[in-house]
């Protein structure tokens, strides 16, 4: 088995991932942390992918993924969340887990309250869950 590395166009932004695993087994949807991409991931995936579907996104701006100019995507949690909630359906994950780093659990959260009945496991590493402990690092 190895590594994939694919690309998918969301709302004419071409985001590129890294897919590994058999997608009869339980999927891992790894969210990578500020400044990373899913690149931070290349050790683990090859970790999990025997046992494991693994999906790990760059988010646009980051690694592989396009990087729309300002006044075309607004870079925001909640607008990173609709779009890689976009990502998934167009992959047709109906269930799976979260591995969020960083920024990304703002993100996987989102993703985990628009659409609670898709997760079926959360895992945080270093992963902000409350909005106070966001405000001061973006004033």
């Amino acid at each position: 088995m190895s590594v994939e590395y694919k690309k998918v166009n969301i709302k004419n932004i071409n985001i590129f991932y890294r897919e590994a695993g058999n997608r009869r087994n339980p999927t891992i949807l790894l969210l990578h942390g500020f400044p990373s991409s899913s690149h931070m991931y290349r050790n683990l995936i090859p970790k999990l992918m025997d046992e494991y579907h693994i999906i790990a996104p760059d988010y646009p701006g980051f690694g592989n993924s396009d990087q729309p100019k300002m006044d075309e995507f607004e870079y925001t949690f909640d607008s990173l969340a609709l779009l890689i909630n976009e990502f998934v359906e167009k992959l047709k994950l109906e269930k799976f887990s979260i591995y969020v780093h960083d920024y990304g659990a703002p993100v996987g959260f989102r993703l985990a309250t628009k659409h609670p009945e898709r997760i079926q496991a959360i895992i945080t590493q270093n992963g902000n869950a409350y909005e106070e402990g966001l405000l001061s690092a973006w004033d």
